[in-house]
């Protein structure tokens, strides 16, 4: 019986803008299940940059809330794995959505671009996934993070959309960014074993266009688990 591939998902919170982006992670995981893989949400016991109103889209004063435990609002209750606890070797491919929380929560990217610094944590994990050659999916805001993991070790070509800001950021981080026309679509980087689609990226996406760019990056993920 062929192996069932089991595939770390890692969360950045609940909301898109300051944590998961809860549409793309939600049809990850629907495209995982899809497929038949077996996967464990994974988040770091932190507390998030900030909390954001989403009926206003301002920051909350004096707000505080925990990325694992606002994860957990998507894994469920109980089977969202504190990130100090996992273990790379325990999975085949890693997979990433989006939202600001990646770039914000993860690293700094948010606020400082290119001179952006990564959770020691988090790049440690991320990290151990090209270290092993094990395949890496990386969603909406989630190539950046690649990018900045990567930076001045490995040249990833990898997509946030067709945003020249974006595409001017990666280039400085050393690697090739290739714009794509829509969220459908997904660019794969066959040397490193990365695979990546722009999703929300582009704010006015149809839903039904993510979804065929993440089930697409999520099948092309577990082809090489």
């Amino acid at each position: 019986m062929a192996k069932t591939p089991k595939v770390a998902v890692l969360l950045a919170g609940c909301g898109h803008l300051d944590g998961a982006e809860v549409r793309e992670a939600v049809l990850a995981l629907l495209a995982l299940d899809q497929h038949g893989a077996a996967f464990q949400c994974i988040a770091p016991n932190a507390e998030q940059y900030h909390v954001v109103n989403h009926v206003t889209g301002q920051p909350v004063a004096g707000a505080t809330r925990n990325v694992l435990e606002e994860s957990s609002r998507i894994a469920r209750v109980g089977k969202c794995l504190d990130l100090a606890q996992a273990q790379v070797e325990d999975y085949d491919a890693l997979l990433m959505p989006g939202g600001f929380g990646v770039a914000k929560n993860h690293c700094s990217f948010a606020f400082k671009g290119v001179e952006a610094e990564v959770r020691p944590d988090v790049a440690a994990f991320v990290s151990g996934f090209f270290d092993a050659r094990k395949p890496v999916g990386a969603i909406c805001i989630a190539p950046a993070l690649v990018a900045l993991v990567l930076s001045g070790r490995k040249a990833a070509r990898l997509t946030l959309g067709g945003d020249p800001g974006s595409a001017d950021a990666m280039r400085r981080l050393g690697h090739l960014h290739q714009d794509t026309p829509s969220a459908r679509e997904i660019v794969i980087d066959d040397e490193l074993n990365l695979v990546t689609t722009p999703a929300y990226m582009y704010d006015d996406a149809r839903l039904s266009d993510v979804w065929v760019g993440i089930e697409r990056c999520v099948a092309e993920v577990l082809k090489r688990a």
